[in-house]
């Protein structure tokens, strides 16, 4: 459901110009009407969603699914970059 693995170069190079988003600590319930791809500059989030749930953090590449409706842990501040398909 959700993919997470170490960004490579050519990820970090896709997404280096594209939007940033960030939050500090906190938990939300999120989502995604679009499927979402980013890459995790700073922090640490826990995804909680029917199924399972899946932690990451600086340097991970993180793939999130259309339709997908989860509760966002932010135990560390984070910030990505981030694209919408």
């Amino acid at each position: 459901m959700i993919t997470v693995r170490k960004a490579t170069d050519t990820d970090k190079a896709k997404l280096q110009n594209n939007p940033t988003w960030g939050c500090g600590i906190s938990e939300f319930d999120w989502y995604y009407d679009s499927e979402e791809i980013c890459w995790i500059t700073e922090g640490e989030v826990t995804v909680t969603y029917d199924g399972g749930s899946v932690s990451f953090g600086t340097g991970d590449y993180v793939e999130f699914p259309q339709g997908l409706s989860c509760m966002w842990k932010v135990t560390k501040p984070v910030k990505k970059h981030y694209e919408f398909r």
